[in-house]
């Protein structure tokens, strides 16, 4: 498994990041986590919070046009509410990032791979299931956007 990073090579290096919880999750001590860890690894990140709507989204990346990609949190299950209006929103051309969530998708004990397959039809780029991973893909749309690649669809 990869370590996380400890100290930043300097902040921005990567990109901005925008990030947040999910419009009717209140959990913000991971998000907090979570965005040290991005600015550690040398992201800029844009934190929204918690209990945060969709457009909120796509006003931070309307406001930040060098915006890598949108990471939203969710852990109380109920991501595919809180996103059901992201396909509205590409179609009015906001929000032309890719969107990765985390976190515990759906409500009860057993996940179901229709959860996920559900919130990719959505329009949900990636599905990352911790840290780590969020990193990773990170870095796989800096390198991308560094050798001049289009940033808004893994």
């Amino acid at each position: 498994m990869p370590v996380l990073p400890t100290s930043a090579p300097s902040s921005g290096t990567w990109g901005t990041v925008i990030l947040g919880v999910a419009a009717s999750d209140a959990h913000a001590v991971a998000n907090q986590l979570i965005a040290a860890s991005l600015r550690l690894a040398g992201f800029t990140v844009v934190n929204l919070g918690v209990c945060t709507p969709l457009a909120d989204f796509a006003r931070a990346v309307d406001d930040h046009p060098d915006t890598l990609a949108v990471a939203i949190g969710s852990t109380n299950g109920h991501a595919f509410d809180d996103l059901r209006d992201l396909p509205a929103l590409r179609k009015a051309g906001r929000l032309g990032r890719p969107v990765l969530v985390g976190g515990n998708l759906s409500v009860g004990r057993h996940k179901e791979e229709s959860d996920h397959t559900r919130l990719l039809g959505l329009g949900v780029d990636r599905i990352v299931a911790d840290v780590t991973e969020l990193h990773e893909v990170l870095l796989e749309l800096a390198a991308a956007r560094g050798a001049g690649s289009v940033t808004t669809a893994l």
